[in-house]
């Protein structure tokens, strides 16, 4: 299969949304990625897409979040949302598209990024809980469910507090 693993662009924005709504059978994670992309902090080159015969059918964004203990703030990613439309999954999209995007983000010069996800699906990637840091969500969250990569050797060592997201994650 000739799958195209490449930047958005706006002609993009209206199939990524279906391909997000059918992949999360809602339409929250569509209204953030749109809320996001309208944040001083959104970067295009974080936002990723997986195109088949000229069709939108995968979707990643990686959004910048600061990891917060008290005045002490380091930069990071977060990976949210992955997104294939059903008939492509579980056929390796998913997969390309984490594999680019950390590749960018390292390339951007990000150290670090922060999923909330499955452990199972996440930990093929070399993601590994988050608390080994001792890094919490602001939220109840299964504790498993937040991992970290570290991009950079020892970017998460002293990261020891909570992730901060971006306004737009709890308008949704």
């Amino acid at each position: 299969m000739d799958i195209i693993i490449r930047k958005e662009t706006p002609d993009d924005f209206q199939q990524v949304a279906r391909v997000i709504e059918m992949a999360f059978r809602q339409k929250n994670e569509a209204v953030l990625v749109e809320k996001l992309r309208h944040n001083i902090n959104y970067n295009a080159n974080l936002s990723i897409v997986a195109e088949y015969n000229g069709n939108v059918i995968g979707h990643i964004l990686f959004f910048p979040i600061v990891i917060r203990k008290g005045e002490t703030s380091m930069a990071s990613l977060a990976l949210a949302p992955l997104s294939v439309s059903p008939e492509f999954q579980k056929m390796g999209v998913g997969g390309r598209l984490t594999q680019e995007g950390l590749r960018k983000a390292r390339e951007i010069g990000f150290t670090s990024v922060i999923v909330l996800g499955h452990p199972e699906y996440y930990s093929s990637f070399g993601f590994v809980p988050a608390r080994q840091w001792g890094i919490t969500a602001p939220f109840e969250v299964p504790e498993d469910a937040l991992m970290g990569i570290e991009l950079e050797e020892d970017a998460l060592k002293n990261a020891a507090g909570v992730v901060e997201y971006p306004q737009e994650f709890s308008e949704v």
